[in-house]
């Protein structure tokens, strides 16, 4: 059952000794929500695995304590955020749960015993919105963290709805911070010269198909895939989708242009159903989203459909 903001409040108070649990590879959306949460109602912050860069970098400078990997049967209930598919989650066996999230397409509503689940750009700013029903203090670290994931998730601003601004804004009027504060927190977050390389092997395996006047790109590469898939469509491509291989399972990350989103492409939805397809799963957001499937003969036939089925979406269709 999806229910508002008073409603998640009145129906969470039921409950005592609560995870607040992020997907694996937690980004800062993901823990800056679980941490707000945890706050505002007394629990304990998770994520399935381990946190991404930005959001260690958010977890030491804040001094978040955070339980990797947790046992929810360890909790009386736990609240899902900023997760849209079970495999985000590895093997975490859910009990009762709830769910709080924003993206496009989510897999995890239909087991859930409540979730508050609506578009926007980052789950912080969800999360904002119960504070604000609550009338809960927004403390600065708290403000400080979840401005951070409201940054990040909407590429600074690139990606951003007018809610995104609104919630900016209460946490600066709220929590006391600066937006400058949260700009300096990123510019100190160390290059990882890794990724960097990583990135630049996939726009050599690039393949490339044109329809109309849409660009389309695939490429594999061994890490870092949605940062990959991310500086395709930064440098030209309108869509990209990039692989990587990993013990037979191939993690497909997805990219799109707003052009794109306008003329009808939800990569959320063509992850979820090409997933489907190769019986395993997939979801996200219009411009950004991701799958799992098992593969073992590699990432290509798989590529080449969430090319195929992209391509048929915008048959006929002009950016102008």
């Amino acid at each position: 059952m999806n229910i508002d903001e008073i409603t998640f409040y009145d129906r969470l108070l039921d409950y005592h000794n609560v995870l607040f649990l992020g997907h694996r590879n937690a980004d800062p959306d993901a823990v800056s929500s679980a941490f707000a949460l945890a706050e505002a109602f007394g629990g304990t912050v998770g994520v399935a695995d381990h946190c991404g860069r930005v959001a260690s970098m958010l977890v030491d400078h804040l001094k978040i304590d955070v339980e990797y990997a947790p046992d929810p049967s360890d909790y009386d209930f736990t609240v899902v955020v900023d997760t849209s598919t079970q495999s985000q989650l590895n093997d975490l066996v859910l009990g009762d749960y709830a769910v709080v999230d924003h993206h496009s397409v989510s897999q995890l509503l239909s087991g859930a015993q409540f979730y508050l689940h609506r578009y926007a750009s980052s789950t912080a700013e969800i999360v904002v919105d119960i504070l604000a029903c609550m009338d809960a203090p927004v403390m600065e670290r708290i403000a400080l963290a979840l401005m951070t994931g409201i940054i990040t998730d909407t590429g600074h601003f690139k990606h951003a709805e007018s809610g995104s601004f609104r919630a900016i804004a209460d946490l600066i009027d709220r929590g006391g911070v600066s937006y400058s504060e949260a700009l300096d927190l990123l510019a100190a977050t160390p290059q990882d010269i890794s990724m960097r390389i990583s990135i630049l092997e996939s726009v050599n395996r690039v393949r490339t198909t044109m329809i109309n006047d849409w660009i389309l790109v695939t490429s594999e590469t061994d890490s870092f895939g949605a940062a990959a898939a991310t500086a395709l469509t930064n440098i030209g491509a309108d869509l990209s989708f990039v692989g990587m291989m990993d013990d037979g399972i191939l993690k497909v990350s997805g990219r799109a242009k707003h052009d794109a989103v306008r003329c009808g492409i939800n990569l959320g939805r063509v992850m979820r159903d090409v997933g489907v397809e190769y019986h395993g799963s997939g979801g996200g957001h219009a411009g950004a989203a991701g799958m799992e499937v098992e593969v073992p003969g590699g990432a290509e036939t798989v590529l080449s459909r969430c090319v195929e089925e992209s391509c048929r979406i915008l048959a006929g269709v002009s950016r102008n």
